[in-house]
C-alpha cells in the first residue's frame, strides 16, 4: 500500500486531492497536512512514497520544506503542486534532487492516476 503525504495550507485543496487519490486507488493511505511544520514532523513515522508539496505556505514554505529534506538528507519522492506559474519556481525546484515533477494546480485525474501507478519508484 502506498503511504501519500499532501502537504497544502488550503483545506478545499486537500480534500479535493484526497478524493481525488481515492477515486484511483482506496488502498491509498493519504495523510494531508495544512501546516507544513507538522508534516515535516512526521515524515519519519509516515515513511511516505510521495509528498505532494504546495510552495506557498505559512511558517514553513515548499523551498524551506525542500531545503530541510535535503539538510536531513531524506529521500522521499516530491511533486511540487502550486499555483504558481513563474519559470523561475520552476527552474528553482529542478536543484532538489527529490522532485520529480512541477505541476501547477489543479492536477487533472489522469496525471495523478499516471503518477500514483508510477509504483512510486526512488528519486
Amino acid at each position: 500500500m502506498k503511504r501519500i503525504v499532501l502537504v497544502d495550507d488550503m483545506e478545499i485543496f486537500n480534500f479535493i486531492m484526497v478524493t481525488s487519490i481515492k477515486n484511483v486507488n482506496p488502498a491509498y493511505a493519504v495523510h494531508d497536512f495544512t501546516n507544513s511544520l507538522q508534516a515535516f514532523a512526521s515524515l519519519k513515522e509516515i515513511a511516505p512514497d510521495i509528498i505532494f508539496l504546495d510552495l506557498n505556505m505559512p511558517e514553513m514554505d515548499g523551498w524551506d520544506f525542500l531545503e530541510q529534506m535535503q539538510a536531513q538528507r531524506l529521500q522521499y519522492k516530491v511533486y511540487i503542486l502550486t499555483s504558481s506559474t513563474s519559470e523561475l519556481d520552476r527552474q528553482r525546484s529542478k536543484t532538489f534532487a527529490n522532485v520529480a515533477q512541477f505541476l501547477v494546480k489543479p492536477v487533472e485525474e489522469d496525471l495523478l492516476k499516471e503518477i500514483l501507478q508510477d509504483d512510486a519508484a526512488p528519486v
